[in-house]
């Protein structure tokens, strides 16, 4: 099939990982991918996407906001790259709209929409139209987001799909940790490195690590911690790091470029956000990676893991219960050896980007049959 992937994104943001890396399993089966980005990020997503391993961009304005002579030259060049494919797949409300009357013009192609974010649609009268007469297809990255379009009655029940994962198999699986990389993170020899991979906001829940750190210091155990990303929130998360006595402990080891290493490198990792931040790739990658993993029961999280056997679930925010889950696991290798396995084999058999592809395919077919 020839399949055009539009995402109007302005940075490398979850849902421009996502439709870049549907772009390279599709192409990987064997169909020809377009992937359409905003004009002017090319540096930003663009050379992230080609090294992934999108091989044909285009460009497009995408403009923020409604600018009727952008939009318009857009329609024309969408007109014509719609027309050329076979399936339309978007990813964000600027290209949604730019590819249905493109869509229409070029004499009709199913539109399909990725829901990356767990925040319901308005079911306004444009957004009806848009979704149940104009989107052929949706697909949510967690079940909750699909309730949210079957509660809104956007459009019925079987034109709404929920494909959860996409992970790198090759990219992240378990490998030997690299001493140096060990090292940079703050890791030391005989003690375990416990890490979270994730950007310094409130949401992605830093501060209850440093407190379950706090409540383990108190206890006697002191593993090594590291944050790995930046954020807003960085200054905020050193003052509270000293405030708790413990700077010899945590690492902020800001932003890094082979995630992979890192993730090796850890002898536990943890996903403790607030609340559901979406697609949660981070889980996906960790578990790929064969890193055990504690995770909080936050959107896609209690949806497919099973607690005890793919992870270690905690409730979101509970630093006691946080606490006391990281000290069991430190104690009982044998089990974190379990989790990592397990978590593991459940992406490659059910949760990769491979298996996301194929689903995505037999869902194109079906509507291009159509």
């Amino acid at each position: 099939m020839k399949i055009l992937q539009l995402m109007s994104c302005r940075g490398w943001s979850s849902d421009a990982y996502w439709a870049a890396r549907v772009t390279c399993e599709l192409e990987r089966r064997g169909h020809e991918v377009t992937l359409g980005c905003r004009r002017g990020t090319e540096r930003a997503v663009v050379d992230r996407a080609r090294a992934e391993g999108a091989s044909r961009v285009a460009t497009f304005e995408f403009a923020g906001g409604l600018r009727p002579g952008a939009d318009a030259a857009d329609v024309r060049r969408l007109r014509v790259a719609v027309a050329a494919a076979d399936v339309v797949h978007v990813h964000r409300g600027k290209e949604h709209w730019l590819a249905v009357v493109a869509a229409r013009l070029a004499g009709g192609r199913p539109v399909v929409r990725t829901r990356h974010i767990a925040q319901a649609v308005r079911p306004h009268a444009a957004n009806r139209w848009l979704y149940g007469r104009a989107t052929a297809l949706v697909v949510t990255v967690t079940e909750a987001i699909r309730g949210q379009y079957l509660a809104a009655g956007l459009l019925a029940a079987p034109r709404v799909v929920t494909l959860p994962g996409g992970a790198d198999v090759e990219a992240y699986r378990p490998v030997p940790a690299d001493p140096h990389v060990r090292r940079a993170l703050g890791g030391e020899d005989g003690r375990p490195l416990v890490g979270v991979v994730a950007g310094l906001r409130v949401m992605k829940g830093h501060r209850v690590v440093i407190e379950a750190a706090a409540r383990l210091a108190r206890e006697g155990v002191r593993p090594r911690l590291v944050f790995v990303g930046r954020g807003a929130m960085e200054a905020t998360l050193r003052q509270a790091v000293a405030q708790a006595g413990l700077e010899g402990q945590i690492t902020f080891a800001g932003f890094v470029t082979d995630v992979p290493a890192v993730m090796a490198a850890l002898d536990l990792a943890l996903y403790v956000p607030l609340e559901s931040d979406g697609m949660s790739r981070v889980v996906f990658e960790y578990l790929a990676a064969g890193r055990p993993l504690v995770a909080a029961r936050v959107g896609v999280v209690p949806e497919v893991l099973v607690d005890g056997e793919h992870a270690a679930l905690v409730p979101a925010g509970d630093a006691g219960a946080l606490a006391t889950t990281v000290a069991a696991l430190l104690d009982d290798p044998a089990r974190r050896a379990r989790l990592g396995e397990a978590g593991r084999r459940l992406v490659v058999e059910r949760l990769s980007g491979a298996r996301l592809a194929a689903a995505l395919e037999t869902h194109y077919a079906r509507l291009t049959a159509a």
